[in-house]
């Protein structure tokens, strides 16, 4: 059967009320870190998306019971037994989540934890040395082996693991998660230093301190853990998805409409919110969201560098270059996270938009990637008229920026690739239309004419 597509004729300012999903970025790892106890875990606000059907089955694999009621947003997980500490070839390249068994598991069973290559959307390398380094100066012995299809990462700990202080060579989220997990099981006390900030990781802190175990943050980015004697029963609510919540609000000012974010937490968009009152976006914030409104032509002259939390969180880039190319004046772009997070780009030059890709590093400091010959900085150049186009998603974050183009363009887009698109976004077609959007998701076969 043919995957579906998306139909877009934009032009339409949206208007009313959406209410942001719970965040995909926190609510997996949750799920994961569930597994370091026997006992049950309830967690409310939790978004109907792909990457949690993956989780899901990952947990259910490894031997979770699982309740999912998607309507209520509601998920109990327990794990009383471990039914194996194999992760099967097939989640090789799903998601991310995986290689983090290593952490969650290593405490709990003596058996080898077998778990494929890290995948995700292809945005470049994610190499995970990082982890493999902070988990075996833990006590874990980790080796990379050749499978059959493709690699696999073998991790026990012989002897234990046992506390000790760890820096991180780059505060890299899937690194501090993965070795805050494996540490809740260490003896003694553990420090990871230059360890990531993200709401995200607070999330999964105050999960774990439910969970029982004395886990704080210092200033400096130390976070201490001291090992977890006894653990407890939790109800945890997962914290709003930062980047849905985002995304809406930049469609919102794009198509010179108002919408009122449900949900949007406004200290986890701080740098965001600055960065959109530069370019003259419109957002009133209110006890149980924000609202976001279009209140006159929208003025360019922004440097953004992408950054480490509490920095301009890469994820926001992508739709926010869409909403640049409608801003008068020239911006700037530097994207330090990720090294081919402007592979959208061409796309949008397609559709009209003035943009220009460099390899150098056009921000206040160099980054990583500064003599690797990677376009990782942008230069747009606005407003411009955007046209519909044919669109194939290649990942998550390009997708929403595609989706955010077609609604500014007044010809028609078709969208295809949405199962990238439905990784992160709960209904979003659904969503749209109760905002006025013109949109309809349909089979490749099904008629031309869209919802009116």
């Amino acid at each position: 059967m043919s995957e579906e597509i998306l139909k877009i004729r934009g032009g339409i300012p949206l208007e009313g009320t959406v209410r942001a999903a719970g965040a995909k970025n926190a609510v997996t790892k949750l799920l994961v870190a569930s597994l370091l106890s026997k006992k049950k875990s309830i967690f409310f606000n939790v978004p109907n998306i792909q990457e949690m059907e993956i989780t899901v089955e990952l947990c259910e694999e490894i031997g979770s019971e699982i309740n999912w009621n998607r309507e209520e947003g509601i998920l109990e997980i327990q794990t009383k037994e471990l039914k194996t500490s194999y992760v099967p070839q097939r989640f090789s390249g799903a998601n991310r989540i995986p290689i983090l068994m290593i952490g969650a598991l290593l405490g709990r069973t003596d058996e080898a934890i077998i778990v494929p290559t890290a995948g995700g959307c292809k945005i470049g390398p994610r190499p995970i040395d990082f982890h493999i380094a902070a988990l075996e100066k833990l006590g874990a012995h980790i080796e990379y082996r050749e499978m059959r299809r493709e690699g696999a990462y073998f991790a026990q700990a012989p002897n234990g693991l046992k506390g000790c202080v760890i820096t991180l060579p780059f505060p890299s989220i899937g690194a501090t998660e993965n070795t805050i997990m494996a540490a809740t099981r260490a003896k003694g006390t553990t420090l990871i230093k230059n360890a990531a900030m993200e709401p995200e990781i607070i999330d999964l802190i105050l999960y774990l301190q439910k969970l029982g175990v004395v886990i704080f943050v210092d200033v400096d980015r130390t976070i201490r853990i001291e090992e977890a004697k006894e653990f407890h029963e939790v109800q945890h609510t997962v914290i709003t998805d930062r980047t849905e919540a985002a995304s809406f609000g930049m469609a919102a000012i794009a198509t010179q409409g108002k919408v009122f974010v449900e949900g949007a937490q406004h200290p986890h968009m701080i740098t965001f919110l600055n960065k959109l009152r530069k370019l003259g976006g419109g957002f009133d914030v209110r006890s149980n969201g924000i609202e976001f409104y279009y209140q006159g032509p929208l003025k360019g002259g922004l440097h953004i560098e992408t950054d480490v939390h509490p920095g301009f969180l890469t994820d926001w880039q992508q739709p926010f270059v869409v909403l640049m190319t409608q801003a008068e004046g020239t911006s700037i772009i530097h994207e330090t996270i990720y090294e081919n997070r402007f592979g959208y780009a061409k796309t949008l030059q397609e559709m009209g938009a003035d943009i220009e890709l460099f390899t150098h590093c056009l921000g206040g400091k160099p980054c990583r990637f500064a003599t690797q010959n990677f376009e990782h900085s942008i230069i747009i150049n606005g407003p411009t008229a955007l046209t519909g186009k044919d669109i194939t998603v290649p990942d998550l974050r390009a997708g929403i920026a595609y989706v955010l183009a077609a609604l500014i363009a007044e010809e028609e887009s078709t969208i295809s690739g949405l199962h990238y698109i439905d990784r992160g976004y709960e209904n979003l077609t659904e969503k749209l239309q109760a905002l006025g959007a013109q949109v309809e998701r349909v089979s490749p076969v099904a008629p031309n004419a869209l919802v009116q």
